[in-house]
């Protein structure tokens, strides 16, 4: 780490940070990169004394009943031998300990262990989380029918214990401490206040437990929205990615991590970004703001995108010319996107407003569309209510600790606020503000059914056993997780139309899978919930794909605009929904084709929609990687042609 770079400076911001054993060295270090530091210790750590689960595993090792022993933290080090040496011989525990595979998680147990005469078998790579611990046990360590021994702090780290039981270890659980407030609650105290008043700039958080005691603290004052408002508008600093799940789990935005979770690192970051990143929150340009039709009383107050063909269309009103919209229109068939995505995952870069408006306006500059949908994925939802998401290199999207029976229903849990969603708030208003006036912006989020069938089976599935089994055999509990999900879906599409969306699209993406009576019985209803709590007069997307049996179910579920694949010929589709507008629905494969057979394509579905009004033009799912740019501009080029000719 470099202190003599010379954009590593707060320039006197006023920063605040909860590390506890380090707390004059963290104030130190703020000011020596020009902070004024208001560092208040926010907890302290407190043994369970005679602990049961200690004892018990200190004889399982030594009778040869524990195969592998994971170390979590220095302290739990240290306090497992305090409490272990008391029953039985210190040097036989220790010898017996070498003879096991041991895993430090990170520096701070390696350091103790080392300090024992103890060289851990395996160390987790940077940054130290349980998902990395997890990658070097499939990596090193087959654990099936292994006793896998596991050193616990404060709260239990469910999604670690899931992984580990689901490869297949009986896992013992060693819990040596608990958090707590500290001896001294002023500092906290003063600090809650400052934050809540706004008069801090930046909070940085050196672990995972220092928010739930800030908010704790706050929430016996009764400050605890206060805070979380303020932290909208400063810098949230976090150590790393346990301690970003924890402040998203608390509510609480991240605005940065450092390239590596050390409390210099983590100082050094701040001070570097700070000044940046306190600009956007603060300065952010003026939102457009969103008018459901029929609000305004005259062309001349009403804005650009209010009278625009995709608006138009889904109002059902004669149009100039068909509009089109791609969905995955940004994206890796675009140079434009790789060059970005190259630089970060999937994941980091659904988080990064700034670069997903900036995907997206190129995408719209490029292509000549009508509409701009935001680029974000339908899962981060998931994460503030409790699912441990990965974008998993070559295996796509995988959820740690799936959802699989009535016991694990609360793993879900409720999404009161997305205040944690707030990124996804911000490229919603980024992208508005990025394009022409003239052009809509269309929000989304995925719909209750895709979006338990993530949680349920953890990851994408071609049969959705575990999904249809829950569904079949728990029904209560179905209805449970769908209710939650429908519930946080309307909060989360509010949200991004109360920040600059003109639109939004429901996204039934594994819906297919079903049956018309089981959408009826288990669908249905959530679907409708959904669409009866959008705010009024915002247009609504209905597309589910996969099924063609269930497009009358859909368009019953609600929608103003039901969208539909391939799969289904667009008039029979109209003809089905009835006195609705209607979205789609070219194969993406055909994007594949020659500039001939793309537009003999094209005019069949424009013929087939036969100058109706209230026809928007697009794939019938997201584009494919494999495409050629050129033939997308060319098909949206066809389609304001050749719908222009046919009437709109």
């Amino acid at each position: 780490m470099s202190s003599d770079s010379p954009q590593a400076d707060f320039a006197g911001l006023r920063v605040a940070a909860f590390e506890s054993r380090r707390a004059a060295e963290m104030a130190r270090l703020i000011e020596k990169f020009g902070g004024c530091p208001t560092v208040s210790p926010s907890m302290r750590e407190v043994p369970v004394d005679n602990s049961r689960e200690a004892i018990d595993f200190g004889h399982r090792l030594i009778s040869g009943q524990v195969d592998v022993v994971l170390f979590l933290t220095g302290v739990g080090v240290r306090q497992l031998i305090g409490q272990v040496e008391r029953h039985i011989d210190r040097t036989r525990f220790l010898n017996c300990l070498s003879d096991v595979v041991t895993i430090a998680r990170g520096p701070k147990p390696l350091a103790a262990l080392k300090e024992l005469g103890i060289e851990p078998t395996h160390r987790v790579p940077e940054p130290n989380t349980w998902r990395e611990l997890l990658q070097t046990i499939d990596e090193r360590v087959p654990v099936a029918n292994q006793t896998v021994a596991l050193q616990e702090y404060g709260r239990a780290n469910a999604s670690l214990i899931a992984g580990l039981e689901a490869r297949g270890a009986a896992v013992l659980r060693v819990k040596l401490y608990n958090y707590d407030f500290p001896d001294d609650l002023g500092p906290l105290e003063q600090n809650v206040r400052a934050i809540a008043a706004g008069e801090i700039d930046v909070a940085l958080f050196t672990s995972a437990h220092q928010a739930v005691n800030l908010l704790k603290l706050a929430e016996g004052h009764d400050l605890a929205d206060e805070v979380r408002q303020a932290c909208r508008r400063l810098v949230v600093a976090s150590i790393g990615p346990t301690t970003s799940e924890m402040l998203h789990e608390c509510e609480l935005p991240v605005d940065l991590e450092p390239e590596h979770p050390k409390m210099g690192h983590l100082v050094q970051a701040a001070a570097t970004q700070s000044g940046d990143i306190l600009t956007r929150k603060r300065g952010r340009p003026v939102r457009v703001e969103v008018a459901p039709a029929g609000l305004r009383s005259s062309a001349e107050q009403r804005p650009a995108w209010h009278d625009s063909p995709f608006m138009k269309a889904c109002r059902r009103e004669p149009c100039p010319q068909t509009p089109i919209w791609l969905m995955r229109q940004a994206g890796r068939y675009m140079s434009e996107y790789r060059e970005v995505r190259a630089k970060t995952t999937f994941l980091e870069l659904c988080k990064n407003p700034q670069l997903c408006a900036e995907v997206m306006v190129t995408a719209v500059e490029r292509l000549g569309v009508d509409a701009a949908i935001i680029f974000s994925d339908l899962l981060p939802i998931l994460e503030p209510m409790g699912m441990d998401l990965e974008f998993a290199h070559g295996e796509g999207p995988v959820i740690h600790n799936p959802v699989r029976g009535s016991d694990d229903v609360d793993r879900l849990m409720e999404l009161e606020n997305v205040a944690s969603l707030d990124f996804v708030m911000e490229t919603v208003r980024l992208t508005r503000s990025g394009i022409a006036e003239r052009i809509p912006v269309i929000g989304f989020a995925g719909a209750p059914f895709t979006l338990a069938s993530y949680a349920i089976e953890g990851g994408a599935s071609r049969s959705y056993l575990h999904t249809k089994t829950l569904m079949y055999r728990d029904e209560p509990a179905w209805h449970a997780i769908m209710g939650r999900l429908a519930r946080a879906i309307t909060r989360y599409l509010n949200a991004q139309i109360e920040a600059g969306a003109q639109a939004v699209q429901l996204f039934d993406s594994w819906v297919g899978c079903l049956g018309p009576d089981d959408y009826r019985r288990y669908v249905l209803p959530h679907n409708r919930a959904v669409m009866a709590g959008v705010s009024p007069g915002v247009p609504v997307i209905h597309f589910a794909t996969g099924n063609p049996a269930l497009v009358p179910l859909t368009a019953e579920a609600g929608g103003d605009v039901i969208g539909v694949d391939w799969r289904i010929r667009l008039d029979d589709a109209w003809r089905v929904i009835g006195e609705r507008a209607i979205q789609g629905n070219l194969d993406p494969l055909v994007l594949l084709a020659d500039r001939d057979e793309i537009r003999r394509r094209a005019i069949d579905i424009l013929r087939q929609a036969g100058g109706r009004p209230g026809h928007i033009f697009n794939l019938g799912h997201g584009v494919l990687p494999q495409t050629p740019v050129d033939n997308v501009v060319a098909l949206v080029d066809m389609v304001h042609e050749l719908g222009a000719i046919s009437g709109g």
